[in-house]
C-alpha cells in the first residue's frame, strides 16, 4: 500500500548487510545548492547505515502507468435527474439499479460517451474502463501531456495515478452462537441453516474462486416460498450478474449457489500481462491463489461441507450465510505475496457488482490509512449509498497504533480476533530434557537432530532469505531428516515448512522473532509455533547442540479463552478524520480460520487455515447477509449499528479483552444479540457528506459540520477542549414502545451529562438527543475511553466512546490567500489561566529546482542501496538529494512538493533526515503533493531525498519549496482573548499585509506560559 509502513524484514535486512557496513566516514563539503547561507555548515560525518535504519515508511513496489480520472457528474447510482432529457437512476429504497432500463442505459451512455470524447480530445486510445454504476471516471494509460490536459479541464475532478494494493471456519459458527437451537441462535431465527441467507447475495472481490469446492456446490431443495434451487440465477430477481468464461473456467461452472464470475486485470495490461507476469495465473476467475476462495466460503460457504487437510479428518466447515448466493469478482493476481490488486481493477470491480445487484459486499484487500477519499474508497461511498453493505479488513500491520485502514464512515471496518479453539503440542529438546509449549495442527515426530536454517544456506541461496525458510533456500544435505528452526517473518508460514519438505528435513520449529500470534496451521511436515522467547531458547539450542536432537507431540485440540485481539490486526487512532471517528468498527473471528482454498495454491489441499484481517471481514459480511436476510428494509448504516451496539467488550469467558477500542472498536461481534438491537443509528448520504465537509476532505464552500456529530454508532473526540457537546439520533427498529435509561461505563475523569435523561420512543419512532463532555480531571494528551449504554430491560444498546482531552482546541492550519487579507477562527479552552498567541512570519518559501530519474525499483530502500555516499549530493539511482537549512529557534520547518510544480502527472515522494542522519518523517502520497514538517525544530541542517517513485517518463522535474519562519516578519498581526476560562470559546483574528505572489508560510504560537500549540497560517498568493 503506498505511503504505508515498511516492515519487510529481508529488504531492511538485506539493506544493512550490503552498502551500508562500509566504513566511509568522509566530511563531505556543502554543495552549492544551499539556501539560507547564513546557517550554512560544514555537512558531518556520515555512517550511511544511518540513512536506512530509520526509515519506516515506503510505497508499494508496483505500478502499472495507469491513472484514473473521476468527472463531475454523479455515477448512475446517485444521479438525480438534473441534466435535461436524462431521468433520475438513483435506486430507491430497497430497489437496485436495473442496468437494463432505458433510462440507466440512456444516462450510462452520456457518462462513457463524455469519457470516450475527453480520450479523444487529448489524442488517447488507451482507455482500460469506463466507471458509471457507482464511480463515474475512467481508468486509462496516459502521457505527461494528456495527464496535463485532463487536470486543466473542468469536467475533471482527480487525475491519480493507479497502485497496487496487497490481499490483506470450522467451528467460528458455532462460537459466535449461529447455530445454537435453543431459541437463541440466528440460524434458527432465519428458519435453520438450510435457509440462512436466503435470497441475498455476497460479492468477494478478491483473487477469484475454485469453482468446484464443495463449499460452492450447486444449491438444492426450496427455498421458503417453495423455489426450486434450480432456479436459473438469471431469473434471481434483480440479479444482472453473468458467468464470464476463461482459462479453465467454462461457464458451466457456475451454479445456483456460485451466480457470478468475472474478472478484471486491465491494470495488469489484460490478461496478456498478466500471464507474463504470473505464468500460473488463470485467465478467468478461477484462482491461483486461494485467498479469493477463503474469503468466499467463510462468508456464504454452503454448511456441513467435509474437511480434510494432509489427509487429517477435521470435521465439517460452514459460512456465515450456507444458503446465500455468491459471486466472484477476480482482481487481484500472482499468488505468495507477489502480485496485487490494482486500483483500476478494483474500481471496476465494485461498479460491475453495483449494477450487478448484489446485496453486500467484501473488500479483504488493504487500503489508505489516512484519506477517506482514494478512489476505491469513493466507489464504496456511492455503493452504500445504493443500499450495499460493504466489509473491509482493518490491515494487518498491528499491534503498533494508528495502523487501521479503510476509515470511511461508510464502510464497516473489521478487526481480528481469537476464538475457543485450539491445538496445544510441546518439542522437547533431548540433549537438556526441557519441554516447551506451542501450538500445533499435525502429528508428532519422534527424536531427530535439529538445526538451525540460518545453518543449513543451499549454495547461491540469499543467507537473509534461508533463515526465515525461504522454498528453496536450504541445503538439501544439511536439512535432510531433521527438525529446522525456521524465523517467522515476511513469506507465508506454511511456505516455510514447505522449505523444509523441499529439502527433505522431516519437522519444523516456527519461531516468533518479535511478540506476535501463534497460529496452528496445516504445515507440509510435522510443526510446532513457539513464542519469542520459547524460539530463542530452541534456537540457541539447535545451534548448540542440534545433534542432541528432539521431538515434536502432535496437536491436541483445546478450549481457549476467546475474543481476544490478534497481535497482528491493526489498531486505532486512525489517522484519518483527527480523531473524530472511531475505527476499526467491530472484531470478528481472524485467527486459524478453515475455510476452502485453491488446491493450486495450497499443494492440492482444499481447505485450509488462514489468519489475518482478510479473514475477520468476510466474517461480517456474510453476518450481514443474514442481516439483510431478516431485515431487507435496513440501510448498510442501520446494519452495522445494530452489530456495533449489541458487540461485547470481553471474552467468552467474562473478562475484559485487553487492547480497548482501539483494537476491537465496539467490540467482539454477537450475531444473535444484533437481529434485534432494539434502537439503531441509521445514516446516509448526506451524514457522509457532512462528514467529508467537517474533516476537510472535500470542499464545501464554509460548510463544515463538526465530524464527530455525525450520526455513528460510537463517539469519538479528537480533541476535547474543555468541554464539547455532541448529537446522535437513534430509531426504534423494535416492534414495541420502549424506555431507555443511560448507563456509563470508564471515561474516567470526564463527566458525561446526556439530555434527555430517558428516551420513550415508539416503534419506528426516531429520537435525537445530546451528550456533554466535560473534562473534570482527565489527563490531557492521553485518550479517555469507555462507553454509553442506553437500556430497557434486557435491551442494551451501547456506544463505544473515545476522547482525548486537550488543553487548547484550535485548528491545526488556516490557508488563505491576497496580498492583504483577514481570516478568524475559534479557540476552545481546556483551562483557566494565561492565554497569549506569539506570530513567527510570514515568511516567503525558498525553493530548489531538481530533477529526479524514475526509480526502477519503485522501493525506497531499494533505491538507497544504489546510493554512492562519497559526498554530498550524494548519487543514487532514483533519488535526488537536496540540503535545506532552518533558521535557528524557527518554530517549523516545512518541507514541500506540489502537483504543479513538477512537469506532469508525476508521484514523487520525500524523506527528511537532520544533520545527524536520524529520521523525521516522509511523505509518499498518490501523486506529488508532499509535506513534512517537524515542528520546534532542533536542528538546523536536513538532508532531503526527493524520490522518483513514478515518473511519467525517464524523469521529472520539480520544484522544492521550504519554510522556516522564526521571528515576526512584520506582515502578520494578531487578536487574541487576554485569557482563558475551562469550558469557553474566544476568537483570534489574523491579518496579513505587503504580500508578493508567493507562497507564505507562519505560525501562531498558542501560550499559557509555556507552548500549547501550534496553528499554521498558509497563504498562497501564486
Amino acid at each position: 500500500m503506498k505511503g504505508s509502513f515498511i516492515k519487510g524484514v529481508k529488504t531492511k535486512s538485506k539493506l544493512l548487510s550490503k552498502v551500508y557496513n562500509s566504513t566511509f566516514q568522509t566530511v563531505l563539503i556543502l554543495p552549492v545548492i544551499i539556501w539560507n547561507s547564513a546557517y550554512a555548515t560544514d555537512i558531518p560525518a556520515v555512517d550511511a547505515q544511518m540513512l536506512t535504519s530509520s526509515i519506516t515508511s515506503s510505497k508499494t513496489t508496483s505500478k502499472n502507468d495507469v491513472y484514473i480520472i473521476r468527472m463531475k457528474d454523479n455515477p448512475i447510482a446517485a444521479y438525480d435527474g438534473s441534466i435535461k432529457g436524462l431521468k433520475a437512476t438513483k435506486p430507491s429504497k430497497n430497489k437496485k439499479i436495473d442496468p437494463k432500463n432505458k433510462h440507466v442505459i440512456a444516462y450510462g451512455d452520456y457518462l462513457t460517451n463524455k469519457h470516450d470524447n475527453l480520450l479523444k480530445d487529448i489524442g488517447s486510445n488507451s482507455k482500460l474502463y469506463s466507471y458509471k454504476y457507482s464511480y463515474n471516471g475512467f481508468s486509462a494509460r496516459l502521457s505527461s501531456a494528456q495527464v496535463a490536459k485532463l487536470k486543466a479541464n473542468p469536467d475533471v475532478l482527480t487525475v491519480v495515478a493507479d497502485e497496487m494494493l496487497k490481499p490483506d471456519t470450522i467451528s467460528t459458527t458455532s462460537f459466535l452462537g449461529l447455530d445454537a437451537t435453543d431459541g437463541t441462535g440466528l440460524w434458527e431465527k432465519l428458519g435453520g441453516k438450510d435457509y440462512a441467507g436466503e435470497d441475498v447475495i455476497i460479492g468477494i472481490i478478491d483473487s477469484g474462486v475454485w469453482p468446484e469446492s464443495e463449499s460452492f456446490s450447486d444449491r438444492t431443495g426450496t427455498n421458503k416460498n417453495g423455489k426450486g434451487g434450480k432456479l436459473s440465477y438469471h431469473q434471481i430477481p434483480g440479479w444482472h450478474g453473468k458467468c464470464t468464461p476463461g482459462e479453465g473456467f467454462p461457464a458451466s461452472d457456475c451454479n445456483q449457489k456460485l451466480i457470478a464470475a468475472q474478472w478484471f486485470n486491465s491494470g495488469f495490461g489484460g490478461d496478456i500481462g498478466v500471464k507474463a507476469a504470473f505464468p500460473y495465473e488463470y485467465a478467468s476467475a478461477r484462482d491461483a491463489d486461494g485467498h479469493g476462495t477463503h474469503t468466499m466460503s467463510t462468508a456464504g460457504g454452503n454448511s456441513d461441507v467435509d474437511v480434510s487437510i494432509n489427509g487429517s479428518d477435521v470435521g465439517t466447515a460452514s459460512g456465515m450465510a450456507p444458503r446465500a448466493r455468491v459471486a466472484a469478482y477476480k482482481v487481484c493476481w500472482g499468488r505468495g505475496g507477489e502480485g496485487g490488486c490494482f486500483g483500476a481493477d478494483s474500481v471496476a470491480a465494485i461498479d460491475q457488482a453495483v449494477a450487478d445487484g448484489v446485496d453486500v459486499l467484501n473488500f479483504s484487500i488493504s487500503g489508505s490509512s489516512t484519506s477517506f477519499t482514494d478512489q476505491v474508497e469513493i466507489a464504496f461511498l456511492f455503493a452504500a449509498d445504493a443500499g450495499v453493505f460493504v466489509a473491509a479488513s482493518a490491515g494487518n500491520s498491528g499491534p503498533g497504533a494508528s495502523t487501521v485502514a479503510h476509515n470511511s464512515p461508510w464502510l464497516t471496518t473489521v478487526a481480528a480476533g481469537t476464538h475457543d479453539r485450539g491445538w496445544e503440542a510441546t518439542v522437547t529438546t533431548t540433549g537438556d530434557g526441557v519441554t516447551y509449549s506451542g501450538v500445533s495442527l499435525g502429528s508428532g515426530l519422534g527424536q531427530s537432530e535439529m538445526i538451525y536454517s540460518l545453518n543449513a544456506v543451499a549454495a547461491g541461496a540469499d543467507s537473509e532469505e534461508a533463515r526465515l525458510c525461504y522454498p528453496g533456500t536450504l541445503d538439501d544435505t544439511a536439512v535432510a531428516g531433521k527438525i529446522v528452526v525456521c524465523d517467522r517473518g515476511t513469506i507465508a508460514r506454511v511456505d516455510k515448512s514447505l522449505a523444509v519438505s523441499m529439502a527433505g528435513g522431516s519437522g519444523m520449529v516456527l519461531a516468533n522473532v518479535a511478540p506476535s500470534s501463534l497460529n496452528a496451521d496445516f504445515h507440509s511436515v510435522p510443526s510446532i509455533h513457539v513464542d519469542v522467547a520459547t524460539g530463542n531458547a530452541i534456537r540457541n539450542y539447535a545451534i548448540n547442540s542440534g545433534a542432541d536432537g528432539g521431538s515434536l507431540s502432535a496437536g491436541t485440540p483445546m478450549t481457549l479463552e476467546g475474543s481476544f485481539v490478534a497481535g497482528f490486526s491493526s489498531r486505532g487512532p486512525a489517522l484519518a478524520g483527527s480523531g473524530d471517528i472511531l475505527k476499526p468498527d467491530i472484531m470478528a473471528p481472524g485467527v486459524d480460520i478453515i475455510a476452502a482454498v485453491s488446491p493450486d495454491g495450497y499443494g492440492g489441499e482444499n481447505f485450509g487455515a488462514l489468519s489475518g484481517t482478510s479473514m475477520s471481514s468476510p466474517h461480517m459480511a456474510g453476518l450481514a447477509a443474514l442481516m439483510k436476510q431478516a431485515h431487507p428494509d435496513w440501510s448498510p448504516a442501520a446494519i452495522k449499528s445494530a452489530f456495533m451496539t449489541s458487540a461485547v467488550q470481553t471474552t467468552n469467558q467474562g473478562n475484559p479483552i485487553p487492547d480497548g477500542p482501539f483494537g476491537y472498536g465496539a467490540g467482539f461481534v454477537q450475531p444473535n444479540k444484533a437481529i434485534n438491537p432494539g434502537l439503531v443509528y441509521d445514516a446516509g448520504w448526506n451524514d457522509w457528506i457532512g462528514f467529508l465537509c467537517g474533516t476537510g476532505s472535500i470542499d464545501c464552500g464554509g460548510y463544515a459540520p463538526d465530524p464527530s456529530n455525525m450520526n455513528y454508532p460510537s463517539i469519538a473526540i479528537g480533541a476535547l477542549a474543555g468541554s464539547q457537546t455532541v448529537t446522535r439520533t437513534v430509531t426504534n427498529v423494535s416492534d414495541s414502545h420502549g424506555t431507555y435509561t443511560p448507563v456509563i461505563d470508564g471515561l474516567d475523569g470526564i463527566s458525561v451529562s446526556i439530555n434527555p435523561a430517558v428516551i420513550a420512543i415508539a416503534p419506528g419512532e426516531s429520537v435525537s438527543y445530546s451528550v456533554t463532555f466535560t473534562n473534570i480531571d482527565a489527563d490531557v494528551d492521553t485518550y479517555s475511553t469507555g462507553g454509553i449504554t442506553w437500556v430497557d430491560g434486557d435491551q442494551l444498546v451501547r456506544s463505544a466512546v473515545v476522547v482525548y482531552p486537550v488543553q487548547l482546541g484550535a485548528p491545526a492550519e488556516i490557508v488563505g490567500s491576497g496580498a492583504d487579507g483577514s481570516t478568524s477562527f475559534d479557540v476552545a479552552f481546556g483551562y483557566t489561566g494565561n492565554y497569549s498567541v506569539g506570530t513567527h512570519g510570514l515568511v516567503a518559501a525558498s525553493t530548489q529546482a531538481g530533477t529526479v530519474a524514475d526509480d526502477p525499483s519503485n522501493d525506497i530502500n531499494t533505491a538507497l542501496d544504489t546510493c554512492d555516499f562519497g559526498g554530498f549530493p550524494f548519487t543514487c539511482e532514483g533519488i535526488t538529494w537536496h540540503a535545506v537549512f532552518a533558521a535557528p529557534g524557527a518554530e517549523l520547518v516545512r518541507i514541500s512538493l506540489f502537483d504543479d510544480y513538477t512537469d506532469g502527472a508525476d508521484d514523487a515522494d520525500l524523506y527528511v533526515w537532520d544533520s545527524s542522519f536520524s529520521f523525521m518523517g516522509s511523505s509518499g502520497n498518490g501523486t506529488s503533493a508532499e509535506q513534512v514538517d517537524i515542528a520546534s525544530p532542533a536542528d538546523t541542517l536536513y538532508f532531503v531525498a526527493v524520490h522518483g517513485w513514478q515518473t511519467d517518463g525517464a524523469d521529472a522535474n520539480y520544484t522544492l519549496f521550504s519554510w522556516d519562519p522564526s521571528v515576526d516578519a512584520g506582515n502578520m498581526t494578531v487578536t487574541s482573548p487576554a485569557g482563558a476560562v475551562l469550558g469557553t470559546t474566544g476568537t483570534v483574528t489574523v491579518d496579513w499585509a505587503d504580500l508578493g505572489a508567493e507562497k507564505y508560510l507562519g505560525v501562531l504560537s498558542h501560550s499559557d506560559g509555556g507552548l500549547l500549540k501550534q496553528t499554521v497560517i498558509n497563504i498562497q498568493n501564486d
